[in-house]
């Protein structure tokens, strides 16, 4: 059975008007049940993880000053949420629901987090939505447990990784590939061990080309032990913070194409849904929708 980590704090409200959808984690689970892709017995609620796991990752220094909202004015400006418990809270339980995932993954072959793909928190500071790194993390507890050693973290995000990439950027057991817009946030890049950068207005048929030959590649080359997925939907061309012009049955494919390869390969695979900006949330729902159907339809 799939099973999906998801907490009702993932749908924690923001200040009217804040551009950031929130709306979707509650909506997407809905879907999935309404539609019966899912049942209530595939989803699982996350908790608060051991403090251990996040700073084997996260600086200690600044685990704890977000931990109690002691953040510099100028560094919580970065992160782009007026900072709170709640948030806070919500940030680690989405890290425990990636480190859950992880588990299942290894029994199942797959795993999902309604949320998480918060690839833009560094080792010692967030930015852009993101405040704890929850695929780092959970790449950290499989090493922790002895549970994976080789790892393999690829994010298709329209955003550059560049948290994810800071953070093992000396680190040779875990490979950080990044396909994302060029001109994209962020706008000065860190260098993943292999980063992607594709032009404005980019389509189907090029995007799923350049990943096709970059993915045998990688599984021939790296020959990871498991594969952390970043499937972002902000690829869409409809979408208001990207500049990629992919259809709905491209963002599909791709997912389809990454799936295929962790399935050819026998590897775990463990997914986040980062990132959808477009402006009818209807389509936002729909493509990330998409990856769980593909998942329950491939795997189950």
């Amino acid at each position: 059975m799939l099973k999906i980590a998801y907490h009702p704090i993932y749908n924690h409200p923001l200040p009217q008007g804040h551009r950031f959808p929130m709306i979707k984690y509650e909506l997407l689970p809905q879907q999935l049940i309404y539609e019966g892709t899912c049942t209530s017995d595939n989803f699982f609620e996350p908790c608060l993880p051991n403090d251990k796991y996040l700073v084997a990752v996260h600086d200690p220094v600044y685990y704890y000053d977000l931990l109690n909202l002691k953040i510099p004015y100028k560094e919580a400006r970065k992160i782009g949420f007026p900072l709170s418990e709640q948030l806070v809270e919500r940030e680690r339980i989405i890290a425990d629901g990636t480190m859950k995932a992880c588990e299942f993954s290894l029994k199942k072959g797959i795993a999902m987090n309604i949320a998480g793909g918060t690839h833009h928190a560094f080792s010692s500071r967030g930015e852009a939505f993101c405040m704890l790194n929850d695929q780092a993390i959970g790449a950290r507890y499989l090493q922790s447990k002895k549970l994976a050693d080789q790892i393999l973290i690829i994010d298709l995000d329209v955003h550059q990784g560049n948290g994810t990439a800071e953070i093992f950027k000396d680190d040779p057991s875990v490979f950080t590939f990044s396909m994302h817009g060029a001109n994209n946030y962020p706008f000065k890049k860190e260098s993943s061990d292999l980063d992607i950068a594709l032009k404005k207005g980019t389509t189907d048929l090029e995007y799923l080309s350049v990943l096709k030959d970059a993915l045998t590649n990688l599984f021939r080359e790296v020959r990871p032990e498991f594969v952390f997925y970043l499937c972002g939907v902000d690829i869409l061309e409809t979408d208001k913070l990207g500049t990629l012009s992919l259809s709905l049955e491209g963002c599909k494919k791709r997912d389809e194409l990454v799936l295929e390869r962790c399935l050819q390969y026998q590897i775990p695979v463990q997914c986040s849904m980062g990132g959808g900006y477009s402006s009818d949330i209807k389509k936002i729902v729909e493509a990330h929708a998409n990856t769980f159907r593909l998942a329950q339809q491939m795997y189950f």
